[in-house]
């Protein structure tokens, strides 16, 4: 029961079947619902929760910047990072573009879903997208989701088009959706482009090998900021896979409230490309009472880190990560990093070998035999001169034997 609860796969099942098994076919009928034309986000409320006095304040900040001629990148890095971030999407909307120096007044113009429907990619991401239901604001008409749906599809073909060194990646949609959702389509093609080329370049490419080797500067980081918990999860050899989705989808995956999904983009659009990882560790650190209680067990804390529960307050996990950052910037975690991968790759070839004597151990005396036998002698895949040595042998066997039996005939009856 508890490995069903913790399995932690990007596809969703339940809402795959919602949209009768991800048939692409079944996504492409239901464009005739609805008017391509039609501006669905003018039509698409959030509802705005009740803001506290400290986030009014706050909200005066940013308006009162937005109409200074004077602020600058750093001004919107600062209110982007600091506690309570853009407050609200309205606000999201203005300074997003400024944070990634977009200029809003010169967009592509967004071609139709038809047209980038023979891209490789194209089932791939129509899949995803249609598991995607949980990403979309609850209650929100069936019209509306279907055209956000297909908005999502243009905007993710629009960047590997225009970008073919860059592969999509299962998690990428999950990227886009909140970006798709917030200032919609045309200025989330912009945004998507240059995160793209950017913060997301190296998970874009043919392989993980780069996202892998980024996962690995959570434990040098663990290691300095928290030894105790550092040694724990080394020791249960927990690995980096819980915070794969995190760091691909900028937590968007992993998270159920809206809010706090926004409130860690406005954080990581504000702050470097590796942020992501130094929020991941101090999000470990604090459930690290949680992970100690899971005793020395791979398995269960994996499961208790792939589920991040709803309570937690991302102000003060934020704050700390930004000090986590300045006194261990990636350059000083590198050479731990760098030793920690050889001994991961030196670790894995001699399991290898010890699975490869094992085997070796439990083979037939014959394959034993045959490894010590030149390749020209035995009948086996590796000499084409094999069958004609073993029909050779097998021909004068039987002839020896037939001059043998005819001799002994002739003696007995002389």
């Amino acid at each position: 029961m508890e490995a069903q609860e913790c399995e932690t796969s990007s596809l969703d099942e339940e809402t795959s079947s919602f949209f009768n098994n991800g048939s692409s076919g079944d996504f492409e009928k239901r464009s005739d619902d609805f008017d391509e034309n039609e501006d669905t986000r003018s039509e698409l409320k959030f509802d705005r929760d009740l803001e506290t006095e400290a986030e009014r304040k706050k909200r005066a900040l940013i308006e009162e910047a937005l109409s200074n001629n004077n602020s600058t990148l750093k001004t919107w890095q600062n209110l982007a990072i600091a506690e309570y971030g853009l407050v609200g999407d309205d606000l999201r909307r203005k300074v997003w573009p400024l944070l990634l120096e977009v200029d809003p007044n010169n967009l592509e113009k967004t071609p139709l879903l038809e047209e980038l429907s023979s891209h490789s990619e194209y089932e791939q991401v129509v899949l995803d997208v249609n598991r995607s239901l949980k990403r979309f604001p609850p209650g929100i008409p069936y019209k509306q989701r279907l055209a956000l749906q297909d908005q999502l599809t243009v905007l993710i073909l629009r960047v590997i088009i225009k970008y073919p060194h860059l592969r999509y990646y299962q998690g990428y949609h999950d990227v886009a959706i909140t970006f798709l959702l917030v200032v919609g389509e045309a200025l989330a093609f912009s945004i998507m482009e240059r995160l793209s080329t950017d913060h997301l370049r190296e998970c874009m490419e043919p392989t993980m090998e780069k996202t892998s080797y980024r996962l690995t500067y959570i434990y040098p980081l663990l290691s300095r900021v928290d030894p105790k918990l550092y040694e724990f999860m080394d020791g249960a050899m927990v690995g980096t896979m819980f915070a794969l989705p995190w760091y691909l989808t900028w937590f968007g995956h992993s998270l159920n409230q809206y809010k706090d999904v926004v409130r860690l983009y406005d954080f990581f659009l504000a702050t470097p490309p590796l942020m992501p990882l130094y929020v991941a560790a101090s999000l470990v650190v604090e459930r690290r009472e949680e992970v100690f209680g899971q005793g020395c067990d791979m398995a269960s804390i994996h499961c208790l880190l792939s589920q991040i529960p709803d309570n937690l307050d991302f102000e003060v996990i934020l704050q700390r990560a930004l000090i986590y950052y300045k006194n261990h910037p990636p350059n000083k975690l590198e050479g731990d990093v760098k030793k920690r991968v050889k001994n991961e790759a030196e670790q894995r070839k001699k399991e290898e070998m010890r699975v490869r004597r094992r085997l070796n151990r439990n083979n037939t005396l014959w394959v034993r035999f045959s490894n010590r036998m030149p390749s020209w002698l035995i009948f086996n895949y590796r000499s084409r001169y094999g069958l004609l040595f073993a029909t050779a042998t097998i021909l004068l066997g039987y002839y020896a034997y037939y001059l043998k039996t005819t001799n002994s005939q002739h003696t007995f009856f002389g």
